[in-house]
Parts: structure tokens; C-alpha cells; sequence
């Protein structure tokens, strides 16, 4: 079955999401930034968010094990935007075209439910798409397979085949193709779009 429908994931595909942007601009050298990110407010303790844990709570236990970084650490959820660097290059005007021709489009996001609106009020090209998936709301999160279920039932159920899941993550790729999805690894906007040409998308 030809692919009619894409499923996007949001961050490092349609929107530049880097945590240590934020502690780049807090630490007085990069290393000290990175060192942060890499031991203290780790992707792995953030990947707790994304599951639907409570960002308030998971900062508060994390403050208490580093109480000597409790402003550093209150600025993951206070400084959430500040993470982003805009869209992600020539994704958006992918987006408006596949829009232009009423290609039924959609989100599935590792986010935490608490960010998800503020983000996309950031970023109104995630509001073209039809709905978002958010993991943070759903309490699980790529690549389990239960996630992609839940995005097919908010689609209507249609065959896996004949979704485009395009994902920056590999394992997210493999997982959706496991379960029957076409599906694009993305690196660059040039690439997906000879993907999207490739399904007689664009």
C-alpha cells in the first residue's frame, strides 16, 4: 500500500532541540555545560519527563541530590524554550507543501505533557498538523510499540503501510517498521523531501 499519510517526530526533525544550548548560555565555558547535561540533568533523567513523569517532581528529587545546582536544574522546566533553535532547515516550507496538497499530517513526540503546548505555541507550523501524539500525555514513549498503536488509533486506523513515519532516531525508524510503517530516517530536509517524492507525497 502507498504511503498517503506522514507522521512527523517534532524535536531534531521539525524544531532544533539541544538541552546544552540552554546551560551553554548559564555555565561560563562549553565543557561545563556539556559536563552538566552529560552527569546532573542527564537525556536519560529527561527521558522520565517524556514518559509522563511530573517535571516538577522529578526536579525537585533531583535538587535534592544536587541542592549546589538547584537554579541549573529549576531552568530545565523554566527555561524550557530556551533549549530550541528555531525550525529545523527547510522542514517547515516540506510541511506547507505537503499541507497545500491536503496530505493528511501528523505528530508523534517524546515530550513532556507540561511543555507540549507551550512548544508548539512557539513553533505554529506544528499546529498545521492535524494532531500530536504527545508521550508525556500518553505515559509511554518511542520506540515502544504501544506508542505507535496509539498514533494509528488517532489517525483512524489505517494500515501501518500506508503511513510515512519520518524520525531523526534510528531505533524510533526501526520499531515503526517492525510494526508494518514506512518509515524515513531523517538527517536533512533534502533527503526527506526525495522521500516524500520517492511515495509520490510531493
Amino acid at each position: 500500500m502507498p504511503a498517503h499519510i506522514v507522521l512527523f517526530d517534532l524535536g531534531n526533525v521539525v524544531v532544533d532541540w539541544e538541552p546544552e544550548r540552554l546551560y551553554r548560555q548559564r555555565f561560563e565555558d562549553r565543557q561545563a555545560a556539556d559536563w552538566f547535561c552529560r552527569e546532573i540533568c542527564t537525556r536519560e533523567w529527561h527521558a522520565r519527563h517524556d514518559s509522563g513523569v511530573p517535571m516538577e517532581a522529578s526536579i525537585a528529587a533531583k535538587i535534592a541530590e544536587h541542592p549546589e545546582y538547584a537554579d541549573h536544574i529549576r531552568a530545565w522546566r523554566g527555561e524550557w524554550l530556551d533549549m530550541f533553535h528555531g525550525y529545523v532547515p527547510g522542514v517547515p516550507a516540506l510541511i506547507a507543501r505537503l499541507e497545500e496538497r491536503r496530505v493528511p499530517l501528523y505528530g508523534l513526540s517524546n515530550i513532556p505533557a507540561e511543555v507540549s503546548e507551550e512548544t508548539f505555541d512557539a513553533f505554529p507550523i506544528i499546529r498545521v498538523l492535524r494532531d500530536v501524539v504527545v508521550s508525556g500525555a500518553e505515559g509511554v514513549i518511542k520506540p515502544d510499540r504501544r506508542i505507535y498503536e496509539i498514533a494509528l488509533s488517532r489517525m483512524e486506523n489505517p494500515d501501518p503501510g500506508a503511513v510515512l513515519f519520518v524520525d531523526d532516531r534510528e531505533d524510533n525508524v526501526c520499531a515503526a517498521r517492525a510494526l508494518g510503517f514506512a518509515a524515513h530516517h531523517f538527517d536533512t530536509a533534502s533527503r526527506l523531501e526525495a522521500a516524500l517524492e520517492e511515495h509520490a507525497l510531493l
